[in-house]
């Protein structure tokens, strides 16, 4: 046993073999939908320059203020481990001359994110994300495009209960008065708030909205809303949005308090939550971030996309009751009764390996009893005996172990056998 001092870091977690079946199913399901749309992997650094975050993210925001893990390296440059994938795939577009290819450039990726906060259920300071963006195209039917995706993604996987949450954030040109009614708003209310929304209300007013505490919930839920503000183009913007999502039969609650936890978004933003959802309870969300990469010294680059969280995703699943399968256990055991056998034990699994099937050895000589308790604590099918009198004659005991008979076969054989066994109905003894 180790020493319990030697415990993984607190808001980590290990994935242990009985989890791999639920985490690859999270991964084929949304490749899949993901493939359906002509959407590409990307894979970028765990690490990034802290200054494409500062710029990103936003200099305000939560993520940068409290929650970025930076360090300087060696060279004295300011790294920071990745808090979330959006900056990483705005620069790599950038950085590799994308936008050459034809457009919008559409993308997906699978990544851990490292952000200091409390940890709890669904939230941990190292967590995973499915996440997609879509590069360079303004229209609205990429927005739908996207939280079809993630939509889709989170259906496929049995999650049902979900609920889409819009709200559209305008354009630069219609935020100066909205800051200016929110900060009018707000003034006369900063007793009721927390410390942090007091110092919001100077830094960025948005920001106020996004706070989950309850009475600050409270004071926000008259606030004055970002519809009212927006300008025509973003109006069209969004209405094309809303009808686009109901000829896609995604049903979408207006969010007035939805503003997402990021200085980027402008237009669009969307959350999707559970039935019974809480503070932190969402499964995904994202929106539009058409001048991310102005900020970041580009270009004009119309974009949205979306992050998700595994854990989450998981969490959820195990909320409406869908149990994960287990292990993939190995088809065949390959048991060596002498130290003579280990080379025929050893040739036989390979030969089994490159046929396709699932071959777990005996790696030391024991006794058959030995060799077939660890086979069907194992969860193997069949099991194939080798002792010196199978060395002399060349062939190998086949016991399945559903109770069927044992039978000796040719070395050659072995494979086409044993795949006859494996391809057999399960017997009563077995089902």
């Amino acid at each position: 046993m180790p020493s319990p001092s030697l415990q993984r870091p607190r808001g980590t977690a290990d994935r242990l073999p009985a989890d791999a079946p639920a985490w690859e199913g999270v991964l084929r399901a949304f490749a899949r939908e993901c493939r359906l749309r002509n959407f590409q992997p990307i894979s970028t650094p765990t690490f990034e320059t802290t200054e494409l975050f500062d710029k990103g993210t936003g200099a305000t925001t939560d993520i940068v203020q409290k929650e970025m893990y930076t360090f300087d390296d060696r060279g004295g440059d300011s790294l920071t481990l990745r808090p979330e994938g959006t900056p990483s795939i705005v620069r790599a577009y950038q950085q590799h001359g994308m936008h050459v290819l034809p457009q919008p450039v559409k993308l997906y990726y699978v990544l851990p994110v490292f952000r200091y906060d409390r940890p709890q259920a669904g939230r941990l300071r190292e967590h995973h994300q499915i996440g997609a963006e879509a590069l360079g195209d303004p229209n609205p039917a990429v927005d739908a495009e996207v939280i079809d995706l993630l939509w889709s993604t989170l259906r496929a996987l049995g999650i049902a209960g979900l609920a889409l949450h819009v709200n559209s954030l305008g354009d630069p040109e219609s935020r100066p008065e909205y800051r200016a009614a929110l900060v009018d708003f707000f003034t006369p209310r900063t007793d009721k708030m927390c410390a942090d929304c007091q110092m919001r209300l100077t830094q960025n007013p948005l920001r106020l909205l996004d706070c989950k505490k309850p009475t600050c919930a409270r004071v926000s839920a008259d606030a004055p809303r970002s519809l009212d503000y927006l300008g025509d183009a973003a109006r069209e913007h969004f209405d094309t949005l809303r009808r686009l999502l109901g000829a896609l039969d995604i049903p979408c609650t207006l969010d007035h308090r939805l503003v997402r936890g990021l200085d980027y978004y402008n237009r669009t933003v969307f959350e999707i939550v559970p039935p019974d959802g809480g503070a932190q309870s969402t499964v995904g969300g994202g929106g539009r971030y058409d001048f991310l990469a102005e900020t970041l010294g580009g270009p004009h680059l119309p974009g949205v996309g979306f992050g998700s969280g595994i854990e989450r995703i998981l969490l959820n699943r195990h909320r409406v009751g869908l149990e994960e399968a287990a292990p993939s256990p190995p088809d065949v055991y390959v048991a060596p009764l002498a130290d003579a056998a280990l080379t025929v034990v050893t040739t036989v699994a390979a030969g089994l390996r490159r046929a396709g099937v699932a071959a777990e050895v005996g790696y030391a000589a024991a006794s058959p009893r030995s060799h077939l308790r660890r086979a069907n604590a194992l969860g193997a099918r069949v099991a194939l005996i080798v002792g010196n009198r199978e060395v002399e004659t060349g062939r190998v005991s086949l016991k399945p172990l559903d109770g069927g008979d044992q039978v000796d076969v040719a070395l050659d054989d072995v494979v086409s056998s044993t795949r006859a066994v494996l391809a057999a109905p399960a017997t009563a003894s077995d089902a």
